[in-house]
């Protein structure tokens, strides 16, 4: 593991297995595969495991339950009131590149009359820079001239600047010319590659476009996979509703033919009789897992565990002309944006959670990641809680409180002011945790292997709470040693807190890479992630 937390390709291929690596192999995707029988082992080595989906979860008994978690709203990060940008600016990207943060979005604005609505303006791609993820300047960069100035932070004008999408090239034979990679276009031009050595100024790698099938009205990105040893994008398209295709390429230049994403369909558990969760207002635009429809997808691999890929898709939903629609903030202005189109008026948006191990079949969380709040007027608007692609680390508003994710999310959006994007925070690995009331409750993994000599948890409790862990064979017996009763409450609040049990300590070792089930208990506590490690 590299000093930032991330996670070699040799590291990764070392930690996860014979039989995962052959079953990735056979995919053709380089992915991990998920585990899909009760009975299959996975071979997780020394990867980090986090619950953002079920494919080591065996069982959950008793109050416990996998939770998703909430980001908490920070400051403002940007008010997007320079003369080139407005109240549509969109389509974060941001990126830690050494000691400096990057953020690149879309300066755009929109006036709305009761005769529909227009665009004052071209559209351009803007970039601004933080030392630190929280204060951010959007420096003079002197490149393209805005109303007679090149006093401003455009990076690029024409063809593409509607959803410029630049991201780090980790690949290690990427040229030092090319470091910054960037795919953009327009809705059915299709998407054209370009590439920086500073990330200021970009160039044409090609001179047309790269990836040619989709609707590509959205922000449609691309990335280095680790683990696969290919790039991968994710770019907008429609069946039965906004979607996302998705596509590999060795050279960033020549790309398979794109396939939609597959979705694992969701247990909605008990319902009255009749009662059907909210969905979009036609019913025809459902697909099974999908949940909603998708107007982004914002995936990446997790840097501290690159074999998991997380996405942070915008709902979009249309729900009518309702008696709540008339309750939401500034219900005039609303009537005004759906006079001449409706959806402009109806429609809401808010962000979104999903999970793969294959990159190309998702688990979406039904419920919302980030919701538009408690707002009198800045959201509740089609355009807002539009997500960041890309997650950074920043420092705890505690001095002792280390790191932790930080998610760029627009608001105020498609008003007639400017728009404005806020930092959220999150708790490292803290999407999805195993909670349980005081009183208590389980989930037993799926046959796992692991490498290491200590087992050691991402993990908070109450001061009255504790998680404690079980070792048990195929079998689903406890180990001798290592049951629950010989299991030390562990309570505190800890990234990284080593489990240990009353016979052998902390020391696992004559465990590794047996075939073993793990049995955490919760009491009043959340759990976000595991892995096995060597002292």
């Amino acid at each position: 593991m590299n000093a930032d937390g991330n996670v070699s390709r040799r590291d990764w291929i070392k930690t996860a297995g014979v039989a995962g690596l052959t079953a990735a192999a056979t995919s053709g995707s380089g992915a991990v595969p998920a585990a899909t029988r009760a009975d299959q082992v996975t071979a997780i080595g020394s990867r980090r495991e986090l619950f953002v989906d079920n494919a080591l979860v065996g069982s959950i008994t008793g109050g416990a339950r996998l939770q998703l978690n909430r980001p908490t709203p920070q400051e403002i990060s940007l008010v997007n009131d320079r003369p080139w940008e407005g109240a549509t600016c969109a389509y974060m990207k941001v990126f830690r590149d050494g000691d400096l943060y990057r953020m690149y979005y879309r300066g755009s604005d929109v006036i709305y009359t009761k005769d529909g609505f227009s665009t004052p303006r071209p559209e351009v791609a803007c970039y601004a820079e933080s030392p630190d993820g929280i204060h951010w300047t959007r420096p003079d960069l002197g490149l393209f001239e805005f109303n007679g100035s090149k006093k401003n932070n455009i990076i690029w004008m024409g063809y593409g600047a509607h959803n410029f999408a630049p991201f780090l090239d980790e690949n290690p034979d990427c040229p030092a010319d090319e470091r910054i990679k960037a795919l953009a276009g327009s809705s059915r031009r299709g998407l054209w590659a370009f590439a920086s050595a500073d990330g200021k100024k970009f160039r044409k790698l090609r001179d047309k476009a790269v990836i040619d099938n989709g609707f590509f009205d959205s922000l449609n990105l691309a990335f280095w996979d680790s683990v696969s040893g290919l790039y991968r994008e994710f770019h907008r398209d429609f069946r039965e509703g906004r979607d996302i295709r998705t596509g590999t390429s060795k050279n960033f230049l020549d790309w398979t033919a794109s396939r939609f994403l597959d979705y694992e369909a969701h247990d909605y558990g008990t319902r009255p009789e009749g009662a059907e969760p909210i969905r979009d207002a036609d019913p025809a635009k459902q697909m099974p897992g999908r949940v909603s429809q998708l107007y982004t997808n914002q995936v990446i691999p997790y840097f501290r565990a690159p074999h998991i890929y997380v996405g942070f898709p915008t709902r979009y939903i249309d729900r009518g002309w309702s008696y709540s629609a008339t309750q939401l903030p500034r219900y005039g202005y609303r009537k005004l944006r759906g006079a001449k189109s409706r959806r402009e008026g109806t429609a809401v948006t808010d962000g979104m959670f999903m999970a793969s191990r294959d990159a190309t079949t998702f688990h979406v969380w039904p419920e919302s990641f980030i919701r538009p709040g408690l707002r009198a007027e800045q959201s509740w608007f089609y355009g807002d809680t539009y997500q960041n692609h890309g997650l950074v680390e920043t420092k705890s508003m505690f001095e002792d409180g280390g790191n932790d994710l930080s998610i760029y999310v627009s608001e105020n959006s498609h008003q007639d002011h400017p728009g404005q994007f806020r930092r959220y925070t999150l708790r490292v690995d803290g999407f999805v945790s195993l909670t349980a009331p005081l009183e208590g409750g389980d989930l037993v993994t799926k046959p796992v292997r692991f490498e290491g000599d200590r087992l050691s948890l991402n993990m908070s409790t109450s001061a009255a709470g504790s998680v404690r862990v079980e070792i048990q064979g195929k079998d689903g017996k406890p180990l001798p040693g290592y049951s629950l009763a010989d299991a030390h409450p562990l309570y505190g609040d800890s990234l990284g807190l080593v489990a240990a049990w009353k016979g052998h300590g902390t020391n696992v070792a004559s465990l590794s890479d047996k075939t073993v089930r793990l049995r955490f208990r919760v009491e009043d506590a959340d759990l976000y992630s595991y892995r096995f490690e060597t002292a």
